[in-house]
């Protein structure tokens, strides 16, 4: 097929459908009727021989040649718009822009703080959202392909297609205890100690965190499991009025061990490190606003050796 037989428009459509799976929804995108959509649709169905999407209970879902075509689709769509407006600037200083990053508790407890500070002074008048990330990699995925999301930061290694990466750090994982545990007064905490201890498990869904545990189920180690959260956000407030013991990313345990009274110590297991990346859609790589706010937290918190 060559390009002259086929309307961009209709890869537009194709584009919107892929992001909000209705065709009334993107009809009101795209300030065109239902039936302009649908007929776009059966244009484009009978152009590229394949049903493209299927009607569901979750809406319109693509079928698997439709996901074939979905990133080149939307990188070549984001560059056409770059290259429209090459005029659009962005000054950090003097924008009002609001940017919606996902992220984990995790992610609000360690980046967040910086972050403002940072922006109080670069770019005052912009402001932040946050969305928790402990949905699917797809649902993610879907979030950044519509817009809803502009970056994504954590451990997310399913999140791969059509999506850009780019590494901040890697961090080790760490024990975390109260500073009046009998461990505090240890310098390294023994395996045996490790098994011996009252622990808090942390299941933070839709994250790589989980791996941890399955490295440490593979090597038989036992653990004395006392109570199941699923998130990290109060493990600072578990752990001071407790005698219990976790396991957390070392930049968590750094962010939290002062305010809570709390001490880490190096993790007796040999666990593999987290690589924490930023996440951007393809659609907004050339985005001047986004490379600048990837650029701010690049700057801010990426390992510099």
């Amino acid at each position: 097929m060559q390009l002259k037989d086929i309307d961009l428009n209709l890869l537009l459509v194709f584009d919107r459908m892929l992001a909000e799976k209705r065709v009334s929804a993107v009809a009101e995108s795209l300030g065109l009727s239902q039936p302009a959509i649908s007929n776009a649709l059966a244009r484009l169905r009978k152009l590229l021989g394949d049903e493209l999407f299927l009607r569901t209970a979750r809406g319109m879902e693509p079928t698997p040649f439709a996901l074939q075509l979905a990133e080149p689709v939307a990188y070549a769509m984001g560059a056409l718009h770059t290259a429209l407006n090459q005029q659009v600037v962005f000054d950090p200083a003097t924008s009002t822009r609001s940017f919606t990053l996902a992220m984990t508790d995790i992610g609000e407890i360690y980046f967040t703080p910086r972050l403002m500070e940072a922006l109080s002074v670069a770019a005052p008048g912009v402001t932040i959202s946050t969305l928790r990330n402990n949905n699917t990699a797809t649902n993610l995925r879907d979030e950044l392909e519509a817009g809803h999301v502009d970056i994504a930061i954590g451990l997310l290694p399913q999140l791969k297609a059509g999506v850009f990466q780019r590494r901040l750090f890697l961090q080790r994982y760490v024990c975390l205890f109260s500073g009046t545990h009998p461990l505090a007064r240890k310098r390294s905490v023994s395996l045996k100690d490790f098994s011996a201890a009252d622990h808090v498990l942390v299941q933070a869904a839709g994250t790589g965190h989980g791996k941890a545990d399955d490295v440490m189920a593979a090597q038989g180690i036992h653990r004395r499991i006392r109570l199941k959260v699923p998130h990290f956000v109060a493990i600072g407030h578990i752990l001071r009025s407790s005698g219990m013991i976790a396991t957390v990313p070392e930049r968590l345990a750094q962010s939290i061990a002062e305010p809570f009274g709390l001490v880490w110590r190096p993790h007796p297991v040999a666990l593999p490190q987290i690589a924490i990346n930023l996440f951007w859609h393809a659609k907004v790589h050339r985005d001047p606003g986004n490379q600048w706010l990837r650029g701010l937290l690049f700057d801010s918190f990426a390992d510099k050796d």
